[in-house]
């Protein structure tokens, strides 16, 4: 029995299995597929990912459709992808325990309707179940060996404070926020940036191009937010401007990386490969600029990354396009 089960065991799931382990929770990690915790039992590894951080022994490695897997849960901590969440979330809340929170470390947003993922965990959770997100810069590589970090959890406030108390620590300190669709669109919106920054380093560019991308971006994610009732502050922290500069410079940034590789001639729908990692960004782009067609909201980089990914449009194509842009004052 375990009071926190994780589901699934990528770099970030089995990152956060680590953290709440190590401050003291009882942790399942249930794995996706019986053969990936057989492997992960024995060796306790994510060597691609996570390099020589161990998990620790006291977490019970498992997988999804162990009939045992969530037995004792009280908080049910969700790990996958944006694309598979619709098809599994039905599957994955008619196993969690009555009255057992559900925490979302998802950064992305439903695909076809451009929903925030609370929306559709809301579908199928029963009414009533405490429901929140865990956001911010929080790349899993560095948090897994221990370096400072910091996260904003936003949602249900007692799951929220329930989070914040079980895995706050010497190394991650986490916040709370009460805007839940603030935090959520920060985190679908990001990646999509970061592509744009990637395609910027994959072009040769430098620091001015890749900081004006940065703080266009970030004024793109700020009109999104304020149509749907978003705070701007919660642009200004963690899960926005946080996120954004270190999904849009760190070396471990996936979508940064799927960027640069468009940008240098390789197939958007052969990045996810060589990156060795789900690429949230190249999954959540049709949706974001749907969500925005439909609200009214402009959002250039955006669509210019969409352009690139989706239509074959080249980065220096797409670069023409927003340098080209009719003048205008800076909001």
């Amino acid at each position: 029995m375990s009071d926190v089960v994780v589901v699934g065991a990528g770099a970030w799931g089995c990152t956060f299995a680590r953290v709440a382990a190590l401050a003291g929770a009882r942790v399942s990690l249930a794995c996706r597929t019986a053969d990936q915790a057989a492997v992960l039992r024995d060796t306790r590894h994510d060597r691609i990912h996570l390099g020589d951080v161990a998990l620790p022994e006291q977490v019970r490695v498992t997988h999804v459709d162990d009939p045992a897997a969530f037995d004792g849960a009280t908080m049910v901590v969700i790990a996958l992808p944006s694309r598979v969440v619709a098809e599994q979330a039905g599957r994955i809340a008619g196993r969690i325990p009555a009255g057992a929170g559900v925490l979302s470390l998802t950064k992305g947003l439903e695909p076809g309707t451009g929903r925030v993922l609370s929306e559709a965990w809301g579908d199928v959770l029963p009414p009533g179940t405490p429901f929140a997100v865990l956001s911010g810069p929080n790349h899993a590589e560095e948090i897994a060996a221990g370096q400072p970090a910091a996260a904003v959890v936003s949602g249900h406030p007692g799951l929220a404070e329930r989070v914040q108390q079980a895995v706050s620590g010497p190394a991650f300190r986490v916040y709370v926020n009460d805007d839940l669709v603030g935090v959520e669109l920060c985190g679908a919106a990001k990646n999509v940036i970061a592509l744009a920054a990637g395609m910027s380093d994959g072009l040769g560019f430098g620091d001015n191009a890749k900081a004006a991308l940065i703080t266009r971006g970030l004024a793109e994610m700020g009109r999104l937010g304020a149509q749907a009732g978003a705070r701007d502050a919660t642009f200004r922290g963690l899960a926005g401007m946080g996120d954004l500069i270190a999904t849009c410079t760190s070396r471990h940034s996936r979508n940064r990386r799927a960027g640069e590789l468009i940008a240098r001639g390789m197939p958007a729908a052969s990045v996810e490969q060589e990156v060795g990692q789900v690429v949230e960004g190249v999954a959540t782009v049709q949706a974001l600029m749907a969500r925005a067609r439909e609200a009214g909201v402009e959002l250039p980089i955006s669509e210019q990354v969409e352009a690139a990914v989706f239509e074959g449009r080249s980065p220096e194509e797409c670069l023409r396009s927003l340098m080209s842009r009719a003048p205008a004052n800076e909001a």
